[in-house]
């Protein structure tokens, strides 16, 4: 008996390019201080291709790794399949306007919450021990870039239907 392959070859190329995809997004984003498509990404490729959705964020991972390397990159390792997560959370089965509320409200709070959600790591990490009040004070030092964070991230959420609608479309076209 044959058995279907989880992740086909094609497949394999369309989320190898939608990784570069975010890892250049990131880059060109650089210019603007904790303004990027990666949550937004992550998103539009969930909630097109549903659990397949992280496999573009493990080669965008891979990528940065090869690339810039470095611990900061661990905690992404936690918080953005978290934002995953909560992306397939939301039901298919909602019309249009209530998902688009909820991806806007789970895109917003993660670019709220990321520098909340970072702290842990950084705290224990590059402060070499853990104490509630370093860790407070880091998020309350970083509130002013969560909430540009969040403010892009709100933009950004209102391209997750469209995008995540043209995924799918060009998914469906199986031309060579």
């Amino acid at each position: 008996m044959k058995s279907k392959k989880w992740l086909t070859t094609r497949e394999l190329v369309i989320f190898a390019m939608l990784g570069a995809l975010m890892f250049v997004g990131d880059i060109a984003f650089e210019w603007a201080p904790n303004v990027h498509p990666i949550a937004m990404l992550l998103m539009v490729y969930t909630v097109a291709f549903r659990k397949k959705g992280i496999i573009p964020f493990i080669i965008y991972i891979v990528l940065q790794a090869v690339f810039f390397g470095g611990l900061w990159l661990v905690p992404y390792l936690y918080i953005f399949p978290l934002c995953w997560l909560c992306t397939l959370a939301v039901s298919e089965k909602l019309s249009r306007v209530p998902r688009q509320i909820c991806y806007t409200v789970i895109c917003t709070l993660f670019g709220l919450l990321f520098g909340a959600l970072y702290a842990p790591f950084h705290v224990i990490v590059f402060m070499k021990s853990f104490s509630v009040s370093k860790m407070l004070a880091w998020i309350a030092s970083g509130i002013t870039f969560d909430i540009i964070h969040a403010v892009g991230n709100f933009a950004a959420s209102f391209l997750i239907i469209p995008l995540a609608d043209l995924l799918r479309k060009i998914n469906k076209t199986k031309t060579a």
